[in-house]
């Protein structure tokens, strides 16, 4: 089963901690990644997106932040699979990226 997620902030969501439910946990875990800028998390400054793409053609911007994306939900969540991701322009600030990824969650079925 593949799930969409879009970054924390890009939407008012409303934060669980110690989620217990592992699919729960990794959807939030993966909103806030994307919607975190590297180096912003004090104690914790490799977790989020670089954001390399900042003030790129868009077609280029579009391509870093695929990787940025990829190369996180790797790193800070392995327990997702990137299976897609589209891009939204926000109407209200325009320029602005939002990723929206389509994930599946790794060893779903045996929970």
């Amino acid at each position: 089963m593949t799930y969409k997620v879009k970054a924390a902030g890009a939407v008012p969501a409303v934060l669980r901690l110690n989620e217990s439910e592992q699919t729960a946990a990794v959807l939030q875990n993966l909103a806030v990644l994307l919607g975190t800028r590297q180096g912003t998390v004090p104690f914790f400054r490799e977790f989020g997106l670089p954001q390399k793409f900042l003030d790129k053609p868009i077609n280029v911007a579009r391509s870093l932040l695929y990787l940025e994306v990829k190369e996180a939900i790797e790193r800070f969540e392995p327990r997702a699979e990137l299976v897609g991701m589209d891009i939204e322009v926000d109407e209200m600030q325009p320029g602005r990226l939002i990723p929206v990824v389509e994930v599946r969650i790794k060893n779903e079925a045996e929970q």
